[in-house]
């Protein structure tokens, strides 16, 4: 006889939250991961400061911190938490929203960690860009490089010296590896 595994909706995650645990729901299954390491957090605030600066000045939106959730998709649910999100004024929710906002980010950044496994960091790259994310960062502290994954299916490797550009998502915008990965 067959086991029957009960999914998780994105709302039972909302009021299950692991305390002092960062939690994600992919295909209706929790998954729980250890809290930041303190370079991830230091890339990630990096980051964050960057773009909310250049969105402040451009009043094209907002950014959002680590772990806000995202509900990707449903039946069954995909939360997903990237380290930073922006969502430009065009798609933002309606004040006031509770829960998870039912929408992509336009982009999604994600700060690996030593423990990321190169599958699982595809798997969510993957469910940012099919929910309609426009452009997904994705910075390698450890290995001092970066990806840029657009909509369209360009990749862009980024190494010291480059920088990460925000394209059409945010016109304008480019943040030196060199000074978030120092």
């Amino acid at each position: 006889m067959a086991r029957s595994t009960r999914l998780m909706t994105a709302e039972e995650l909302l009021v299950m939250q692991p305390e002092h645990l960062r939690s994600e729901l992919v295909d209706g299954r929790m998954y729980v991961r250890e809290p930041a390491s303190y370079r991830h957090g230091e890339v990630a605030a990096l980051l964050l400061g960057a773009i909310m600066a250049h969105v402040q000045r451009e009043k094209c939106g907002r950014v959002l911190a680590a772990e806000t959730g995202f509900t990707l998709r449903r039946n069954p649910d995909t939360v997903r938490a990237p380290d930073v999100a922006y969502v430009s004024n065009a798609r933002r929710p309606a004040p006031g929203v509770r829960g998870y906002a039912e929408l992509a980010p336009d982009l999604a950044v994600e700060v690996l960690s030593p423990s990321d496994r190169a599958g699982k960091v595809r798997s969510k790259i993957d469910s940012w860009l099919s929910a309609g994310t426009l452009l997904v960062w994705v910075v390698d502290p450890e290995r001092h490089l970066a990806r840029m994954y657009a909509s369209s299916g360009e990749v862009t490797v980024l190494g010291i010296g480059d920088f990460l550009d925000g394209g059409a998502v945010l016109p304008g915008l480019r943040v030196s590896l060199d000074e978030v990965l120092a």
